[in-house]
């Protein structure tokens, strides 16, 4: 069990890292990272499927996610086109 003195502890170790952490993103940046993060999840989730001809540790970034769609929409089943049509909405927010 915790003592009141090591919870006071950790309460302002999480609020300085929390203070200093803190950074702002523009909604384009924001939505580049979720578009980015989706990628790579779809890429893990449908790599027999759809990228089966490139390395598993692959790096997807915002620069060839176009093609992830693309691969997505070719040769995948309905939920790779629903992914790919969840990436490439977010790309074109810009």
């Amino acid at each position: 069990m915790l003592t009141d003195a090591t919870r006071a502890y950790f309460a302002e170790i999480g609020r300085r890292g929390g203070r200093n952490s803190r950074r702002s993103l523009s909604s384009d940046q924001a939505r580049q990272m979720v578009a980015v993060r989706l990628g790579r999840s779809a890429f893990r989730r449908f790599h027999t499927q759809c990228f089966w001809s490139f390395a598993e540790d692959y790096e997807i970034t915002h620069k060839n996610l176009p093609w992830v769609a693309d691969q997505l929409r070719r040769n995948g089943n309905r939920a790779a086109w629903q992914a790919a049509g969840r990436i490439l909405s977010l790309l074109q927010c810009r």
